[in-house]
């Protein structure tokens, strides 16, 4: 008895969730647009990052991924600096734990490419691109998804229907599942920098009363910037002749590193806080961005939809051992309740974050100063903030470990 499981969305974690559930045995329909394209060497790096934890680095190993990822480019981190515009600081040192770094900074595409290299190779996974949707058919046993793809219309069945198309997801509409959520009234705006001083194996966070700005290590002297501000400010940096960006940005940075140099384009994204009202409904699963989206101030984004992931494979294999059927909604609330507490509470914790310092009332900032020097005495809470953010705390899934 294996199953068949039908996913929408081939990203990060859609395609992480096919290379995983096709290693259990599972027969995997994967829905994309289109394939990526994977060639390489690529010139100059892409805008888009992410900050892969320790627990997001574990799965990459047992998916089989990670050694194509290293091959093309990670680049790991030993150390973190946050700071606020008044002079309270916090420091981070892997050395202090006994670890060799404190994560990778991945481009997108190069964890995304590196995922369907691994799924070329699993005949368990039939890829299906170009594919409409038009309607499901949820159902505890045999779900059902209808598709156009050309001319043609078709019904596809499976135990189980993934959804990983994203914050805007198709499929979570189809569902009428309805979601919750605020803009931030930012937007983020993203680049690749070149930096007088280097990299230094760190990543920078500066935070400002008009959001937070991120500098995130890549080869050598590069780095990969998320600003975060308001959406007239992200549109006027995003517009800057590339001399007046550097000086807007290197001020920004305080000159840390030296003079930065602007590489590439800039792009320029709003920000939004987003929550799925459920995760299931029978023979639905959301998982990723599809479920939950947060300010990205902390890097949490695609490391909490990779957990969804494990967790999500997990239950399933459970279920399929048991001989359950996979999309019971007994078995799939299993994986909300495992999830969606979790989810909740980093999205709160990073709510609260970005409205601490995102103002300029002086005590408050007093307070901030204060609370970010006394953590940085702390031991203690040092760990535990570090371990956190690392993945390695609390009960994780098999393949996180």
């Amino acid at each position: 008895m294996s199953g068949e499981i039908l996913i929408v969305g081939g990203g990060m974690v859609g395609a992480a969730a096919a290379c995983a559930l096709s290693a259990e045995g599972f027969q995997v329909r994967l829905l994309e647009r289109q394939r990526p394209d994977c060639a390489w060497p690529r010139e100059g790096f892409e805008i888009r990052v992410s900050a892969i934890s320790r627990a997001s680095h574990n799965i990459f190993e047992h998916l089989g991924a990670w050694p194509e990822m290293v091959r093309r480019r990670v680049t790991p981190y030993e150390r973190m600096v946050v700071w606020e515009s008044a002079g309270g600081e916090i420091r981070f040192d892997a050395a202090e734990l006994g670890e060799p770094e404190l994560g990778h900074i991945i481009e997108n595409g190069v964890i995304q490419c590196a995922l369907w290299q691994v799924l070329a190779q699993r005949p368990e996974v039939e890829v299906i691109t170009g594919a409409e949707l038009l309607s499901l058919e949820p159902d505890a046993r045999r779900p059902a998804l209808r598709v156009r793809k050309g001319e043609q219309e078709e019904r596809l069945e499976a135990d189980l229907i993934v959804a990983a198309d994203g914050a805007r997801s198709q499929l979570r509409e189809l569902a009428g599942i309805e979601t919750r959520g605020w803009s931030y009234d930012q937007h983020a705006l993203v680049c690749t920098l070149r930096a007088e001083k280097g990299n230094q194996a760190t990543a920078w966070q500066r935070f400002m009363p008009s959001g937070p700005l991120a500098l995130l290590p890549l080869e050598k002297e590069y780095f990969s910037i998320v600003w975060s501000t308001s959406p007239a400010e992200a549109s006027r940096l995003a517009e800057l002749a590339p001399e007046a960006f550097n000086e807007a940005v290197t001020r920004a940075s305080e000159a840390r590193l030296g003079e930065l140099t602007l590489e590439g384009e800039r792009g320029v994204f709003p920000l939004r806080l987003q929550h799925a009202s459920r995760y299931i409904l029978p023979g639905l699963a959301l998982v990723g961005d599809a479920a939950h989206v947060i300010h990205p101030l902390a890097g949490q984004g695609v490391n909490l939809g990779l957990l969804d992931m494990a967790e999500l494979v997990r239950v399933v294999v459970e279920a399929r051992d048991r001989r359950r059927p996979l999309g019971h909604e007994q078995t799939l609330r299993k994986y909300e309740r495992a999830r969606k507490g979790e989810n909740l509470a980093m999205q709160a914790a990073m709510d609260g974050f970005k409205r601490l310092f995102s103002n300029d009332i002086t005590p408050l900032r007093l307070a901030r100063n204060l609370g970010l020097d006394l953590a940085d005495r702390l031991g203690p809470l040092k760990r535990l903030l570090v371990r956190n953010a690392m993945g390695t705390l609390g009960e994780l899934p098999p393949l996180a470990r």
